[in-house]
């Protein structure tokens, strides 16, 4: 394992899997052992993980995964992902004592702005991952937080691996029962921004919950930023897969890599994706 440096402090190390469960039909949790380098992740950041063969089955590139949790203390790592692909299929098919290649910390983290009081999240799917973080931050912090967690149906709502011990005042809607659509989402967003006089807000997970918190955080002159889910070949900012367009300040265009300058963005300054939908 090459030694890490204040310039670039990113380890590859390998790591050893400790547990591997499903959370419900679509999730699973990753628990492992890993060297304080590599668990010395702030929220927001990600590890680039070396997916094993898996019989005929031999994803080529690393997979970017979003820190979940992190436990310098005991050296471990823990992840929450959905199984969509090769690399994750060959992900959840590890076992305790299994071992992983992991590149990390990579990437910006959140920030919370100083003197808040009150943050909120807001999060779709595989984001609850990506958000779940700033949970335990917010109350290490003595902060309340908030949550507008969206899901496909309530079986796939992840509420416990959300909170994490803490309290977090949580919203859940669905597109079972037609809660998640747009118009409702803003209704209920609305009703939360004023009574909670939020300090910051946070998101990752949907393209369509960007552009809606783009326009509302303008109209209430609240603070955010976005954690964009974008696949990746090196994940250190050689290969320029993972550009994305962003506002500069004077309204023009710049181009910046999602690996290294992101995957964390001021809210207002992301272009948000063509044709809606997630942001992946």
């Amino acid at each position: 394992m090459p030694p890490t440096s204040a310039v670039f402090p990113v380890a590859n190390a390998r790591c050893t899997v400790i547990d591997n469960r499903r959370v419900n039909e679509r999730y699973r949790h990753l628990v492992m052992d890993a060297p304080a380098t590599v668990c010395d992740a702030k929220a927001g950041q990600f590890v680039h993980l070396l997916c094993p063969p898996v019989g005929a089955d031999e994803p080529f590139l690393r997979r970017p995964m979003s820190v979940y949790r992190t436990d310098p203390a005991r050296g471990r790592i823990e992840f929450l992902y959905n199984v969509v692909g090769s690399g994750t299929r060959s992900l959840a098919a590890l076992k305790a004592g299994d071992t992983v290649m992991a590149l990390g910390p990579l990437g910006s983290g959140f920030t919370i702005p100083s003197g808040a009081r009150t943050v909120m999240v807001v999060a779709r799917g595989v984001g609850f991952a990506t958000l779940a973080p700033l949970v335990p931050l917010a109350a290490l912090l003595g902060l309340r937080i908030g949550a507008l967690l969206s899901s496909r149906s309530p079986e796939d709502f992840m509420r416990s691996e959300f909170e994490q011990g803490e309290a977090p005042e949580i919203h859940a809607v669905f597109d079972s029962d037609g809660s998640s659509d747009v118009s409702r989402v803003e209704a209920l967003l609305r009703g939360l921004f004023v009574r909670a006089r939020p300090d910051a807000v946070f998101t990752c997970g949907s393209n369509r919950l960007l552009v809606l918190l783009q326009r509302l955080c303008a109209e209430f002159d609240i603070p955010g930023e976005v954690a964009l889910e974008q696949q990746m070949a090196c994940a250190l900012g050689v290969c320029l897969c993972c550009v994305r367009s962003l506002r500069s300040r004077d309204g023009s265009i710049e181009h910046r890599r999602v690996c290294c300058e992101g995957p964390v963005f001021d809210l207002q300054a992301v272009v948000p994706a063509a044709g809606g939908g997630h942001a992946r």
